[in-house]
């Protein structure tokens, strides 16, 4: 079992009331029949999807509508009783459970398409709809969702808004800040902000909606989504090469970008570690021989004709002036079995043992010196140290392992890996939030006077600070 958070972190909790059989009867009457309690039915709720963090709550609440959350926090609110939103649960920082006690409004119900434009490509949904489901419907209208994650198939967009998650479709299509239109949230005391628009331009006052992106349910529990989606493209390439450095994967992006420009859609690299655990685990098999990187490069466009050219010219350029040693491009088959190999690193890292994950932009020169660096620190100490990630956007994740958690491990890790990251000018966290594992270290990446503008926006928005407590902002500064 996992070490409850509260006892590994020795955190204090803090003077929020103590669910009483009033409350839960209260909750029942609300909404029967989508109220859990009991250990073991709320004990999956409390744990995180890494198993790293274990909260205490001991009720669920499932709401179905944007009514039904507004009367669970105006009676939180009332009764200073703390809420952890929940979506899909497949976040890793620490975020998506409960530290304490809290209750869990897990929005798992909340999962119909509220309507789809086919004109424009505006997609307005609740937030529990499971990112792949969403796709899947988009497909059949000849869209797409502009994200694209490993966890597409358990996490929820209301989740991937609020963490506002990056993933395998940024290079191209950009951040979920670009493409969401409109939110509908509702705030700690229960008051909801319809904020839902379907309009590409509104330039009418504060643009509200971006305070809740990104703001790990602290702020509000994003209830609707508005979401603008591009058109599903006719033709999609994958080509996987292997190169001999670090050095070799940037200039190959280089040339990769001057010669595919607007169809590139994906740049993708792993080391050669990662290759060879997602080997071993998960019985994949690499359709390049033995590199010291790899890299997954994606074409998105409307001419296949045109973009089968366009890649095969690049990679026989690459082929040519040393950049990659060995490559090839994917027929439809591989296609997915390309991009598994991508995608399940992380599965993969899960059968090593405990994993440190850590998620951090950098300047794409400067990207693997991070792995390089860790690695001669911690020595024998880590049984492994891996790097790959998002090289479009100089997105690294770090990953170190280890038979089981050490605190000693981790102390040797922190606070150098967010010093290092600090001193290059980049962020220690770039896609996954900062949730409860990392924010304390928020002061890494941000002024003082940003932090305390922060705690303002939580004071002013939730006072009594029931909303997902002990996360995202520091307890002091």
């Amino acid at each position: 079992d996992v070490v409850p958070t509260c006892e590994r972190y020795a955190v204090q909790r803090l003077p929020f009331a103590r669910l009483g059989d009033r409350d839960v009867a209260f909750f029942e009457r609300l909404m029967p029949g989508r109220v859990v309690t009991g250990e073991e039915e709320v004990k999956p709720f409390n744990v995180d999807w890494l198993k790293s963090v274990r909260g205490c709550s001991q009720l669920v609440l499932k709401p179905q509508t944007t009514a039904e959350v507004s009367q669970v926090l105006r009676y939180c609110c009332e009764k200073n009783l703390a809420v952890n939103p929940q979506g899909g649960n497949t976040g890793l920082v620490g975020g998506s459970v409960p530290v304490f006690d809290e209750i869990i409004l897990s929005t798992a119900l909340m999962n119909q398409v509220i309507s789809f434009d086919k004109v424009s490509g505006i997609l307005v949904c609740q937030a529990g709809c499971v990112l792949e489901r969403l796709n899947e419907y988009l497909e059949e209208q000849g869209f797409i969702m502009p994200l694209d994650l490993g966890a597409k198939g358990s996490c929820h967009i209301g989740g991937n808004v609020a963490t506002n998650a990056g993933g395998l479709r940024l290079l191209r299509y950009g951040s979920l800040r670009g493409t969401v239109l409109g939110l509908e949230v509702v705030l700690a005391d229960g008051s909801a902000l319809d904020c839902l628009t379907s309009l590409r331009k509104d330039n009418t006052g504060y643009d509200l909606k971006q305070l809740f992106i990104g703001s790990e349910g602290t702020l509000g529990v994003i209830t609707a989504v508005s979401i603008l989606c591009p058109q599903k493209p006719k033709a999609v390439n994958v080509a996987f090469l292997g190169c001999q450095s670090f050095a070799k994967v940037l200039e190959t992006f280089t040339t990769c970008r001057a010669m595919l420009g607007e169809i590139l859609s994906a740049y993708e690299f792993m080391d050669e570690k990662c290759m060879e655990l997602v080997v071993r685990h998960l019985k994949l098999s690499s359709p390049v021989a033995d590199s010291p990187f790899y890299v997954l490069i994606e074409t998105s466009g409307s001419n296949s004709i045109h973009d089968e050219e366009k890649l095969n010219n690049f990679l026989e350029q690459a082929m040519a002036s040393g950049l990659v040693t060995d490559g090839t491009v994917a027929t439809d088959d591989k296609k997915i079995k390309a991009s598994h190999l991508r995608e399940r690193i992380t599965e993969a890292l899960m059968h090593e043992g405990y994993a440190y994950k850590y998620d951090i932009s950098l300047p794409v020169g400067k990207l693997y010196d991070l792995v390089t660096d860790m690695r001669a620190r911690l020595g024998q100490s880590a049984k492994n140290v891996v790097g790959y990630g998002h090289l479009g956007d100089g997105n690294l994740h770090l990953n170190i392992t280890a038979d089981s958690y050490s605190h000693s491990l981790l102390d040797a890790i922190e606070p150098f890996v967010y010093e290092w990251t600090a001193r290059c000018s980049g962020s220690i966290s770039a896609e996954h939030g900062l949730g409860f594992k990392k924010k304390q270290f928020i002061q890494y990446s941000k002024p003082r006077e940003a932090v305390v503008l922060m705690q303002q926006f939580k004071a002013m928005l939730d006072p009594k600070g029931i909303l997902n407590p002990y996360k995202t902002l520091p307890s002091a500064l």
